[in-house]
């Protein structure tokens, strides 16, 4: 299963004032592991930047006066997604300005919903912690995730962030390796099991799961006349 996480940075916030598309970082994810190969492209957008919108991601005009324009990169981005499952936060937000630019090339128009599944991970935020905040700040503080390089926003940075909080949203993170020798635990973290060689580090699940663990098996217990298997285990 192969999934990308996306975020992109623009010249503002509202497409029908001609904003564009500034930067594109995607992480790539197979099998709910982290692989390393991931995509980022700054862009030149042929306009000026809101003086909003700097202050938020900090990239000015005279950074991206060199950089590719999206046509000249489309190609290479829609290779690197087409057939994943887009993992997006405000979905709706980068879909629209990808949508744009992607209706903006000449030859046959397409959507990125045309090419990828795409799931909104602000949506599934909200479903699971209702009434509480559910920005990616707020995400990374709840699944106790280090957000403390994230002192303006970017959208490598952020797409690398949301996948972290993605995959804990999802059950958690396990990450192997190959090397069967020692590894030092160092972050603090829990000592990694040997199994066959492979080395698993399992993350342990935090209070809000617990919590939505529990309320799901009562689902259970009353659904089946109090006759759920796994409380008996």
């Amino acid at each position: 299963m192969r999934q990308v996480v996306l975020d992109t940075e623009t010249t503002g916030l509202e497409l029908e004032e001609g904003h564009r598309v500034i930067e594109i970082g995607c992480v790539e994810i197979v099998n709910r592991r982290l692989t390393g190969n991931d995509y980022r492209q700054y862009l030149c957008p042929d306009r000026e930047i809101d003086a909003g919108a700097q202050n938020v991601h900090g990239i000015d005009n005279e950074f991206l006066a060199d950089k590719p324009r999206f046509e000249e990169v489309a190609g290479d981005f829609l290779e690197y997604i087409s057939g994943a499952e887009l993992i997006i936060h405000n979905a709706a937000f980068d879909v629209g300005f990808l949508d744009f630019e992607l209706k903006r090339l000449k030859g046959k128009k397409t959507k990125l919903g045309d090419l990828c599944a795409i799931r909104d991970t602000l949506t599934m935020a909200r479903e699971r912690h209702p009434g509480q905040r559910n920005s990616l700040d707020a995400l990374c503080k709840r699944y106790e995730i280090d957000n403390s390089r994230r002192e303006v926003h970017g959208a490598l940075l952020d797409a690398q962030l949301l996948a972290e909080v993605f995959l804990a949203m999802t059950g958690g993170q396990a990450t192997l390796s190959l090397s069967s020798g020692p590894a030092a635990d160092s972050d603090g973290g829990p000592e990694p099991i040997d199994r066959d060689g492979l080395r698993l580090t399992v993350r342990v699940a935090n209070t809000d799961e617990l919590e939505s663990h529990e309320n799901f098996l009562s689902m259970l217990e009353s659904a089946s006349g109090g006759n759920c298997r796994w409380r008996s285990l």
